[in-house]
């Protein structure tokens, strides 16, 4: 469990085709802390520790295996070497809740439409498709490449909807999201109060 709430922001040094991919992250963690096992949220995608560096070894790295699936559901650029990714530690009993509830389970892609300046923050506009489009609300949260943010207003398409955020200059400053340009695309997380209301809906019609 994760709160958008971006504690660091890591490179991909290297990527291994195996049966899946193992990709080596370096980071600016103190890896002494962080337990083989553990869930760092990637760019928005939960992923566990299974190698890291030693203490002393040099820059802090770990490594993550990223499956079929998770591939097909994210940014494909986004397990290139020399990407920048945006990283946050799970939630732990008592950490303060700054953002809202986020699990890491990507439900899609959106893509960057246009971007521009709105006093010292930053609009970007992002079109989601059909799938994702009826879970994003006006002030509603959405978790945008792992970065928990507010949807200041929805205009539907003919199966698509575009939405806008304000990025304030803090958040991109420590984010990767001050880097995005139109044409980019984003791994989008939907509210998960909103996943379950749509099951509930499913199944009782």
């Amino acid at each position: 469990m994760f709160t958008g709430i971006i504690t660091g922001v890591g490179e991909v040094r290297r990527v291994e085709e195996r049966g899946d991919l193992r990709a080596v992250i370096e980071c600016g963690y103190d890896m002494a802390g962080v337990d083989l096992g553990a869930s760092i949220s990637c760019s928005g995608v939960c992923l566990t520790v299974v190698d890291k560096s030693a203490p002393g070894e040099g820059p802090a790295w770990f490594a993550v295996d990223v499956s079929g699936e998770t591939r097909a559901r994210t940014d494909a650029a986004q397990w290139r070497e020399g990407r920048r990714l945006n990283l946050e530690r799970a939630l732990r009993l008592g950490d303060e809740l700054g953002g809202h509830i986020v699990t890491g389970h990507v439900d899609g892609l959106g893509e960057v439409v246009a971007r521009e300046a709105d006093g010292d923050s930053t609009r970007l506009t992002i079109a989601v498709g059909e799938a994702l489009a009826p879970f994003v609300a006006a002030k509603g949260s959405v978790t945008v490449d792992g970065v928990s943010l507010t949807v200041n207003e929805v205009d539907d398409r003919a199966n698509a909807a575009h939405f806008g955020l304000n990025v304030i200059p803090h958040t991109a400053a420590v984010t990767t999201l001050g880097e995005l340009r139109p044409g980019d695309r984003v791994n989008i997380e939907i509210d998960v109060l909103a996943r379950y209301l749509a099951r509930m809906k499913e199944r009782l019609g």
